[in-house]
């Protein structure tokens, strides 16, 4: 229960209206002990003496206190749906805005769908707690001891008779609270399980279709949904064990109540009218008590699920903007390594090791290398998404480590390898960078990245919806408008992860083509696997096992003849073969059509 107390501070902004339901509550609660003292007057004062008036003003005063019970209930209800759907709303936006900021580091060891059970299923369960369940544990606390004070007034020796059962409902109740968080945990964990499948699946919908896979995904989802099935069972079993006693522990209390407190009347120390109370003070207490296990279960409940949300929110982002963080409003595009290395999180291996380079504004830079050689995770340093091990990344000789992260990544454009667009328009996806981009710098930057063409052509144009993930375009089309979306923001420095891959080559030729002039005026890093982008570059880097192996232009490199020219040699042998193979396609082809003609 110590996480739930941490939602303290979201439920300070709303302590006036905590403490207005605090009062209904007392109001309702008060209203409750009331009732009883009533039907004793009227059994002990106006059906012993046959007063006729008597009963017609207790009755009309019982109507009363009914209806204002009932506004203060509507009262009650009102506040504590809307303090707890506050809290929930705050909670969400809480947890989104830190994930927002949360490094790649947590990102690439966290699964997304137990991110996403955590955002909903998670808060959600909060809420539930927050808007019924305690409401109704104040007014068990509250009834409880307002009928203890009232029974103990009246005949102290019947209410302990009276109370006795309750002292191992409670003991059973606080065992079964301390139990059913660590169940609910389990629960949770379950269900985000679940919801990561399904994640993975609707993400991943067309690899699963392509290879058939759908009977294996059905049952690694029935896995996990089982898990999820078993782990609920064990706490209805927890809960079934618990329900019954407590029933039979009310029934007792009603037994010696009516025994003893029969003895009593029978004796003449005690009235009809005050049995009758004691015994609906019990009854009072005994829905509530009932009830009581199911509170303890929505406490556990939401217990899990704030101990879940609140792992989140107490980590720390491990990269963020120091506290005396410099803003630079305009960089000048110099970038320098020194004495670099990193190595990821959990790995064995570095992915860099003692990279140095000083790289010159207006500069043109090409990475090239094996896959794994440390390309990405060279580029991926500069807008600091991950910090360095070891060395250091200055940006106009600032270390980044000391740069406000806002600004200096507003500088910087990335077209990464893969390009992601959202699910919204293709203006809106092109403009995600500057959303206060005038129409014609939105349709400036598609032209230069040549994607103007095949917007016009759709029936909306620019107003088309792309679809999730982009999926309604071809993969060179999404990395146009990821080039425009680059574009737009006219970056100091820019940087290209083998963004021409999902494209063409005639495609590539109009792409580089406007990226030629346009890279002109600013620091651009270029990583690609054809030889053809990086022929022009002002400095190549040769990159192999996260180290810079060769460095120079073009043609300097081809004359040491080191990794660069094997590189070189072995994509001039394919396309040399290629044109071969496509030469001896053609030759038969050609005599097919021969041998029909004649």
């Amino acid at each position: 229960m110590t996480h739930l107390l941490k939602l303290r501070s979201f439920l300070k902004p709303y302590f006036g209206k905590i403490l207005l339901n605090l009062f209904i509550l007392l109001g309702i609660t008060g209203l409750s002990l009331i009732v009883p003292r009533i039907i004793r007057s009227v059994i002990d004062d106006g059906l012993t003496r046959g007063e006729t008036g008597y009963l017609v003003r207790a009755a009309l005063l019982l109507l009363g206190l009914g209806l204002l019970s009932a506004a203060l209930n509507l009262g009650n209800r009102y506040l504590s749906e809307w303090i707890a759907a506050r809290v929930g709303y705050d909670l969400r936006n809480r947890m989104y805005d830190h994930i927002q900021r949360l490094p790649f580091t947590y990102h690439d060891h966290v699964q997304s769908g137990q991110l996403i059970s955590r955002c909903i299923e998670d808060v959600r369960s909060i809420e539930r707690f927050a808007g019924g369940s305690v409401a109704e544990l104040l007014r068990f606390v509250i009834l409880t001891v307002g009928i203890l004070a009232i029974m103990l007034a009246d005949n102290a020796r019947l209410a302990i008779i009276a109370l006795l059962p309750m002292v191992p409902l409670i003991l059973m109740t606080s065992s079964f609270g301390t139990k059913i968080g660590k169940l609910f945990f389990a629960v949770d964990q379950a269900i985000g399980e679940v919801s990561n499948r399904l994640q993975e699946n609707v993400v991943g919908v067309q690899v699963v279709r392509a290879f058939a896979r759908e009977r294996y995904e059905i049952e690694r989802f029935d896995a996990a949904n089982r898990d999820v099935f078993k782990t609920w069972v064990h706490v209805i079993d927890e809960w079934s064990k618990i329900m019954p006693t407590t029933n039979w522990l009310i029934a007792l209390s009603t037994m010696l109540i009516l025994w003893f407190g029969g003895q009593m009347v029978i004796e003449g120390t005690l009235t009809v009218g005050a049995i009758v109370a004691f015994n609906a003070y019990v009854l009072m207490m005994a829905e509530p008590a009932q009830s009581l296990t199911g509170l303890v279960n929505a406490g556990g409940e939401a217990a899990a699920g704030a101990q879940r949300v609140f792992e989140v929110l107490e980590t720390e982002p491990e990269i963020q903007s120091p506290p005396d963080a410099v803003k630079l409003e305009t960089l000048r595009g110099e970038v320098e390594f020194r004495n670099v290395g990193l190595k990821y999180q959990n790995e064995h291996t570095a992915s860099l090791e003692d990279v140095s380079v000083h790289v010159q504004p207006n500069q043109l830079i090409a990475l090239i290398g094996p896959t794994g050689s440390g390309k990405t995770s060279f580029v991926n340093l500069i807008p600091r998404f991950y910090d360095v091990t070891s060395g250091a990344v200055l940006v106009d000789g600032w270390d980044v480590r000391r740069l406000d992260l806002v600004s200096l990544r507003r500088q910087i454009g990335i077209v990464l390898q893969t390009s992601l667009l959202f699910s919204d328009t293709i203006k809106a996806n092109i403009a995600y960078g500057r959303p206060d981009a005038t129409m014609d710098e939105i349709i400036a930057a598609a032209q230069a990245a040549q994607a103007h063409d095949f917007i016009i052509g759709f029936p909306n144009g620019y107003d088309t919806i792309v679809g999730e993930r982009g999926v309604t375009l071809s993969g060179g089309q999404r990395q146009r408008v990821a080039i425009a979306r680059a574009l737009l923001m006219n970056p100091r420095i820019l940087i290209l992860d083998d963004s021409t891959s999902s494209v063409d080559t005639q495609t590539e030729k109009l792409i580089q083509a406007a990226l030629d002039k346009l890279m002109e005026g600013r620091t651009t890093f270029v990583i690609a696997h054809r030889l053809s982008t990086v022929r022009r570059a002002d400095l190549i880097l040769v990159m192999d096992k996260g180290r810079i192996v060769e460095r120079g232009t073009h043609e300097e490199l081809l004359q040491r003849g080191g990794l660069y020219k094997e590189i070189h040699d072995l994509q001039l042998v394919d396309h040399a073969k290629f044109a071969e193979e496509m030469e001896e396609v053609k030759i038969p082809s050609a005599l097919n059509r021969a041998d029909e003609t004649f």
